[in-house]
């Protein structure tokens, strides 16, 4: 261990399932054989010393990436050679895949891509990533290597850029919405002046982005609990306007927060957007088209947002029934939860909320083959007679079973 190595390290990271897993050992042992060395960086230490599900492990080596391949190989570890120009091979164990990058420094970046050049230096890989949060080290046994002081960073709550702010954005221009997406997951109390200063400063870049690396970075900022306040930060930022200027409901998307916390409701982050959103339906499809949505998510923030479909907290019961029956619990429960952030209402919400978890919305009773049954052709007529008869069915509570349909379709049909 020379001098600089000697100065970062940082402790130990108590033993995890996800570091002790026979997978993990499998690759770290391929790794670390022969005086080769191998460590954990990046979200999975991070999240761990946050207490954090960890989800994705990353691992840095100073070992070349064919080395890589050929000791993958020697332990019949499958692989996949994806990222390889940038020195990233992915190993592969019982379906679990391990990133596994080689020590770096980008000689030249342009945009999400840099032209690199492999080194054995950790602190030289670690000066080029984002944020120090990002840059701990953790060796398979735990050891902990800090060199720009991210574990105090993530104690105190501080999402700070590793080096020059403004450099390390013209590097990379997600790193833009990444400060507020981690700011929103790990910050507390003030942000970091001089990354608030530069993003804010370089705003308009956001623009150049794609929507897909939008769409992510924004669905993951709403998932967290600490949303709001990094929203906020993003409109004053002038932020927000360069990609998403219709979502700027801050207040709405607090309360919907709190709500959420008060029914034990998890965060869904199409909901939450949904909160921030005044839009008319074209206003809707730029919000859809900006984000490149997937279909599914398309209609689920359509339901939302149109309104056709919102809820208020002026329904009664039965209001909140029909709501059910036509968009099913989940979304009638969204419907509400968005309601009440915008009309506050608590003990209104309270009692519709309840209504609406609780009521299991009933089949209609009857199809287009009993309309047949009775005569009619078929074609248009069979479909409208149903809605018609499923509108009176509605209208009655759910109440009339199949009996009462069939009798009352019987007497429509003269």
């Amino acid at each position: 261990m020379d001098a600089v190595e000697s100065s970062s390290f940082s402790g130990k990271l108590q033993p995890q399932a996800w570091m002790t897993a026979p997978e993990t050992r499998k690759v770290m042992a391929a790794l670390n054989e022969d005086g080769g060395e191998a460590r954990f960086v990046g979200g999975c230490v991070r999240d761990a010393l946050a207490n954090r599900p960890v989800l994705d492990i990353d691992i840095a080596t100073p070992l070349a990436p064919e080395d890589v391949i050929a000791r993958l190989k020697q332990h019949k570890i499958a692989y996949a050679p994806i990222g390889l120009k940038h020195g990233t091979v992915t190993a592969i164990v019982d379906g679990k895949p391990f990133e596994i990058t080689t020590l770096r420094l980008d000689v030249l970046t342009f945009g999400r891509h840099a032209e690199v050049k492999f080194t054995d230096d950790w602190k030289t890989d670690a000066s080029r990533r984002d944020f120090t949060i990002n840059t701990i080290y953790a060796t398979a046994d735990g050891d902990l290597y800090d060199p720009f002081g991210g574990i105090a960073d993530l104690r105190g709550g501080v999402v700070r850029f590793v080096g020059d702010a403004d450099k390390r954005i013209n590097e990379d221009v997600l790193r833009i919405l990444r400060f507020f997406r981690f700011y929103a997951h790990f910050g507390r109390g003030m942000p970091d002046a001089a990354g608030v200063k530069a993003c804010a400063m370089n705003a308009k870049q956001v623009s150049k982005l794609s929507a897909e690396r939008i769409r992510q970075e924004v669905l993951k900022l709403l998932a967290a609990e600490n949303c709001t306040s990094a929203w906020l930060l993003m409109v004053n930022c002038g932020i927000v306007t360069h990609f998403l200027p219709e979502a700027t409901n801050i207040e709405a998307l607090g309360r919907l927060v709190n709500l959420e916390k008060r029914y034990e409701c998890p965060p869904f982050p199409l909901r939450r957007l949904a909160a921030l959103l005044e839009v008319t339906p074209s206003g809707l499809q730029h919000v859809i088209t900006e984000l490149k949505l997937s279909n599914d998510q398309a209609e689920q923030l359509s339901t939302m947002v149109s309104p056709d479909s919102k809820a208020s907290l002026q329904m009664d019961e039965r209001d909140v029934k029909k709501l059910v029956y036509k968009f099913g619990n989940g979304t009638a429960q969204s419907l509400l939860l968005l309601a009440g952030a915008r009309e506050y209402d608590p003990d209104a919400l309270k009692r519709l909320y309840h209504a609406a978890a609780s009521f299991h919305a009933p089949a209609f009773p009857l199809r287009g083959e009993d309309v047949l049954k009775m005569g009619l052709e078929s074609g248009p007529e069979v479909g409208r007679l149903l809605g018609w008869i499923e509108t009176w069915w509605i209208g009655e509570d759910f109440r009339p079973d199949r009996a009462a349909c069939l009798a009352k379709l019987k007497a429509s049909m003269g």
